[in-house]
């Protein structure tokens, strides 16, 4: 078997055996296969496509490169939760604890941010102490005694996809859904879970920022990780706008114990409900959603949601203070106002360029290497439907270096539209795929 083959198959739009691409993914992982070969095997993959068979042979073969998590010893069922990424978006900080406070086991395994969206280890990192690169055994003693824990990606697992990662982000094969699924889903059935909930984001802060093409990927992932022998739903949810006000490590950070409070805004609350009550479902907690959402604020308002998180972040090295005092996070040393210009609503917001800013003020990376200041951000002090006057704050903005703030403030003030009247409503969940699939 030869790798030109098979890239030669692909190109001509024939169907690749499970043999012929773990032939591919193995010389990947060992180097047999050189960087020139993968890069011409994806670029076909991506102007080609793949077969259902054929990404679930992907899929696989990326799975088993590594080491594949065993949780069997652990007595309930392992779920995690995966966001395709957006702004604002911190859920997993609030999600994790909530649904292990109820029993469940999740071991989740999280990325950085990249560009306009935020990533759950930065978040975590803002935290003094906290430690994401636990080895594997010290993960699963986290797991253990806490029922959650929070991590990267380690060496061990899905060595694969890291290979072919790298690969993509340098040969404009980003963007192939088939490449996207088979991402996503090795790395997380090399969790050990019995459960995956997808949080699939649409619209002008998301990567898809079409519906249809959303829902495609989302039915990909699912029907993936159905054909693995795992229960799969995708919630199509909106990103038009940022989730929640915080945007920023340490802000958001701050809005997650807010919200684990009781507290802090509804539309992240009435995300993390809706994650959880899924989980709660999938992990069979839960007889129906509406229980599950039930379930998901008892252990809100009980506090042992807010208790599982402070123990997680004191076995992961963090200092557990920061639960009963958020001011221990960092905190930029200068704010900032983007005021309205004239009267009337907030009609829309352009979210992909208030993630840019945040990034610009250092709160993010462009590229991989860049380091990130945790304690600036941006406050939304106005949403989407509010009302407003003239001269009235619609962002606070938390810097700490001065030469970076005109370029976020510009982006700021162009990213709020203003109009006479208030936008009709938009649901936070679009649409719901492969619940049908649940039994």
């Amino acid at each position: 078997m030869r790798a030109v083959d098979i890239i030669r198959k692909k190109r001509d739009a024939a169907e690749l055996s499970r043999e012929e691409i773990a032939f591919l993914i193995a010389g990947a992982t060992n180097d047999r296969v050189p960087d020139y070969q993968l890069a011409a095997f994806l670029m076909a993959v991506l102007w080609r496509g793949m077969t259902r068979a054929e990404l679930a042979a992907l899929t696989e073969s990326m799975l088993n490169s590594g080491e594949v998590l065993d949780w069997s010893d652990l007595p309930a069922p392992k779920v995690d939760k995966h966001s395709t990424g957006g702004v604002g978006d911190k859920t997993s900080l609030v999600i994790a604890p909530i649904v292990a406070a109820a029993g469940l086991y999740v071991p989740m395994i999280s990325g950085r941010g990249l560009g306009h969206t935020g990533g759950t280890l930065d978040k975590l990192e803002s935290i003094p102490g906290f430690n994401v690169n636990l080895q594997l055994e010290e993960f699963r003693g986290t797991l253990a005694l806490a029922h959650c824990a929070l991590i990267g990606q380690t060496p061990e697992i899905a060595p694969a996809d890291k290979k072919l990662y790298a690969l993509r982000d340098v040969t404009a094969t980003v963007e192939s859904p088939y490449l996207i699924t088979a991402s996503i889903m090795s790395k997380k059935m090399a969790e050990g879970i019995d459960a995956l909930v997808l949080d699939v984001k649409t619209g002008d802060g998301a990567f898809m920022k079409n519906q249809k093409d959303a829902e495609y990927l989302a039915e990909l992932m699912v029907e993936t990780g159905v054909r693995m022998g795992k229960k799969v739903v995708a919630l199509i949810t909106d990103m038009e706008q940022p989730l929640g006000r915080k945007i920023g490590n340490a802000l958001e950070v701050e809005e997650c114990i807010e919200i684990l409070d009781g507290k802090g805004p509804e539309d992240l609350r009435e995300l993390c409900l809706e994650l959880s009550a899924w989980m709660f479902v999938l992990g069979g907690k839960a007889k129906s959603v509406a229980s599950g959402r039930t379930l998901a604020a008892e252990m809100i308002a009980s506090g042992r949601a807010r208790d599982t998180f402070r123990e997680v972040i004191r076995l992961q090295g963090g200092d557990p203070r920061v639960i009963e005092d958020p001011s221990r996070l960092p905190h930029a040393k200068h704010v900032a106002r983007v005021d309205a210009s004239r009267a009337g609503y907030v009609t829309a917001i352009r979210c992909e360029q208030v993630g840019v800013a945040s990034m610009l003020l250092g709160g993010g990376r462009e590229k991989k290497e860049d380091s990130v200041d945790p304690a600036v951000g941006l406050v939304l002090e106005k949403k989407i439907g509010d009302k407003l006057q003239a001269g009235e704050n619609l962002c606070t903005v938390h810097y700490n270096l001065d030469a970076l703030l005109p370029p976020a403030m510009r982006l700021l003030s162009k990213s709020f539209e203003i109009g006479d009247q208030a936008p009709p409503a938009t649901p936070l969940v679009r649409k719901i795929i492969g619940a049908e699939e649940i039994s």
